[in-house]
């Protein structure tokens, strides 16, 4: 095959004589020996395999190499390292957000993402306001990293991980923003947020509005259900 150059964590690597089927894990962990991506499920199904490419998370046990010549793609080593945490490394680490730590730089790499994401108000599957999504909410939350499993459950912690670097950089882009517009923040908008994060105890996210509203429908369905069914038996 013709030449592969592969850019990860801002370095180049020159590929002469690759298989075009390999994976981007693959190559990653047996050609440059890339250890932090994890090979969990090789299908897709785990996360513990996500990178980064070009700032968008993928699960780079589906993705061939050779699609990316040129891409930036970043790992969990490009993110940072353990004498330069980046701030998600350090919330992980001071909400004890792992245990056996096989799943961790795939929720690193993915909730790096999301961050970007929510400041960028893209919706989720749960967002009810499509214009105006809070991605604070544990719900949008628990929605957005569930495409990464963690075996050993830790996903409370997880979610406060999350939750906190998420409120710190909202808060600070809301901050430039009312610098830039001279309107203050009030308090009320910052304990609002706050309480949208609260998580506790052994904990599933607690249902969105969207799952209310349709749980309501299947209930109102199974009432008429019933009454037609009494009155055929009438």
């Amino acid at each position: 095959m013709s030449n592969l150059t592969l850019t990860i964590n801002q370095q180049d690597y020159e590929f002469d004589n690759l298989d075009p089927r390999t994976t981007l894990l693959d190559v990653c962990r047996h050609h440059l020996h890339i250890n932090g991506p994890k090979k969990g499920c090789d299908h897709g199904q785990c996360g513990a395999c996500t990178m980064l490419i070009n700032g968008r998370r993928i699960n780079s046990c589906l993705t061939l190499a050779v699609m990316h010549d040129g891409d930036e793609i970043t790992t969990i080593e490009g993110i940072g390292l353990p004498e330069s945490l980046s701030e998600l490394q350090q919330a992980f680490k001071d909400h004890d957000a792992f245990q056996c730590g096989y799943c961790t730089p795939g929720q690193i790499c993915s909730a790096t993402a999301l961050i970007e994401e929510i400041k960028q108000q893209w919706p989720s599957h749960v967002t009810t306001d499509l214009q105006h999504p809070n991605g604070l909410l544990v719900q949008e939350i628990a929605e957005r990293m569930s495409g990464n499993i963690c075996r050993c459950s830790a996903y409370p912690n997880i979610i406060k991980a999350i939750s906190q670097v998420l409120e710190n950089a909202l808060n600070n882009q809301v901050s430039k923003a009312s610098l830039i517009t001279g309107s203050p923040v009030s308090s009320d908008a910052r304990n609002n947020r706050a309480a949208d994060l609260t998580v506790s105890g052994i904990w599933s996210p607690p249902p969105s509005e969207a799952q209310i509203s349709n749980q309501s429908i299947v209930k109102l369905t199974a009432h008429a259900n019933a009454a037609n069914a009494q009155g055929e038996r009438s």
